[in-house]
């Protein structure tokens, strides 16, 4: 007996740096809506801003896919249009959504939005693929939805009609990653984790600088210095850097606890906020981000 308690304590710390990377990711993820928010201060628009992060995320990301390849076989014609696909919907399509709607909601509701996407993963699973839903599920679905509509209540009262075309756009960014989420779990198991990140990424930064150039005159890229600097940490602190923390977390403590560790990003996002944009913090707020997080919990204990 005392064997087996010795021995677990003794395995107990290996933990800790998972544990720890899935804490940073999450973090580090969340920052991006501040970050943004911060951006949109200085007058520039949603294209030009998606644009200078995807630049000086490219070349990251092309790395992370050629290092991930290496000594792997050559991508077929259908590992090309599969990576084109999932590259719009994943990062090009829900990226930009996402940064069009932080024009009209607050980093909170944002982030609360965007942490429902278990809840979409499953909804599409029954709309495409036919399967059931359980009692305990459709109670988890409840309690987040419960715990948004608190959220965006205030937010309607405070922003009126723009909140609900900010939601309305962050909810369809959701839905565009959830569909990157159903369909890439083939792909990873072909391509892996790595390199199918870093080309479907890559293929994102290429589609949003095309963006800007078919809706922007180059001119567009005189901004603030403020927005370029601004830009250069989204890409690296709140953009490369998480995806691989969060690839190194899964790979020590698996993805159940990773993802479940990863709920301090609301938490982060809300209290970075409040802090440095002086977002308000109500009981609504409170209450709404505890509901999304127990519906989240209460879904993740169903699949387990």
């Amino acid at each position: 007996m005392n064997l087996r308690v010795d021995a677990a304590e003794a395995a107990a710390p290996s933990l800790w740096p998972g544990l720890l990377l899935a804490m940073f990711g999450a973090i580090a993820f969340s920052g991006k809506a501040i970050i943004v928010k911060l951006a949109y201060r200085y007058g520039v628009d949603a294209v030009t801003l998606i644009t200078y992060r995807m630049l000086f995320a490219l070349p990251m990301f092309a790395l992370l896919a050629w290092w991930s390849g290496r000594g792997k076989r050559a991508l077929t014609q259908r590992d090309f249009w599969t990576i084109l696909g999932l590259g719009f919907s994943g990062y090009y399509l829900a990226s930009f959504l996402d940064f069009a709607g932080l024009q009209f909601v607050s980093a909170g509701l944002e982030r609360l939005i965007l942490y429902l996407n278990p809840t979409l993963v499953l909804g599409l699973g029954v709309l495409m693929f036919g399967r059931k839903v359980r009692r305990e599920q459709l109670v988890a679905l409840a309690v987040s939805y419960l715990g948004v509509a608190l959220v965006f209540g205030q937010e309607i009262r405070l922003e009126g009609a723009d909140a609900a075309l900010g939601a309305g756009l962050v909810f369809a960014s959701a839905v565009s990653y959830a569909i990157y989420l159903v369909y890439s779990g083939e792909e990873v198991r072909r391509l892996g984790a790595l390199r199918l990140t870093g080309w479907a990424t890559s293929v994102a930064c290429l589609l949003c600088i095309a963006q800007f150039l078919l809706l922007r005159p180059l001119s567009a890229l005189d901004v603030a210095p403020q927005v370029i600097w601004l830009s250069v940490l989204n890409a690296t602190l709140c953009t490369f850097a998480p995806v691989l923390m969060m690839m190194m977390a899964i790979e020590r403590i698996g993805a159940p606890l990773a993802a479940q560790t990863g709920m301090i990003g609301p938490l982060s996002t809300i209290t970075m906020g409040v802090l440095i944009l002086g977002e308000p913090f109500t009981a609504w707020v409170a209450a709404g981000t505890l509901l999304v997080l127990a519906g989240i919990w209460l879904l993740a204990r169903t699949r387990s």
